[in-house]
């Protein structure tokens, strides 16, 4: 069995529960869910990106609020945590953590909310310099930025999902 037939074949239940780990807005799983049978990898991964793509923005404060900090480590022992750990592994405290603990602190202060980016293959200077970069957007700005980020981290993971399923 293929990933596709085999991400076809998952029980919802079980389906739901992967996906919620690649995103915690529930109405991303649903609508992956809901667009069953597939008929390859490539229109997975297209839907799923529309759904981030029209995820509302009390849907992605969701979906954010299961991201730990950039720059700290995630907790506990689920999939979602060990992923976290990974994809944020070059933004780990270091010679120039003080500046990632102010870009963060910078950060929610002006937002409300974490810093959001996708931090696989980024090195943490990287991480500071966006972070300090996006303090100069507006609201409506930031939103879509972080729209776009999140939706890159969950597709990341449906890709993990997929890979998984072979």
């Amino acid at each position: 069995m293929d990933a596709v037939e085999g991400f076809n074949s998952l029980p919802a239940a079980r389906l739901s529960d992967d996906l919620r780990a690649c995103c915690a807005a529930p109405g991303w799983g649903a609508a992956i869910v809901a667009g069953r049978p597939y008929p390859d990898r490539a229109a997975i991964i297209a839907v799923a990106d529309a759904a981030a793509r029209a995820l509302t923005w009390d849907e992605v404060l969701v979906a954010m609020a299961a991201h730990p900090r950039i720059g700290e480590r995630a907790a506990g022992e689920s999939r979602e945590a060990a992923w976290s750990r990974h994809e944020q592994s070059a933004a780990a405290p270091g010679d120039d953590g003080a500046a990632l603990i102010e870009a963060n602190r910078a950060y929610e202060e002006r937002f409300g909310h974490v810093f959001l980016i996708f931090a696989s293959g980024r090195t943490q200077a990287e991480i500071v310099a966006a972070a300090r970069e996006r303090l100069a957007n507006d609201e409506a700005t930031e939103r879509a930025i972080v729209t776009g980020e999140l939706g890159k981290i969950a597709l990341l993971r449906l890709e993990r999902v997929l890979d998984a399923l072979r």
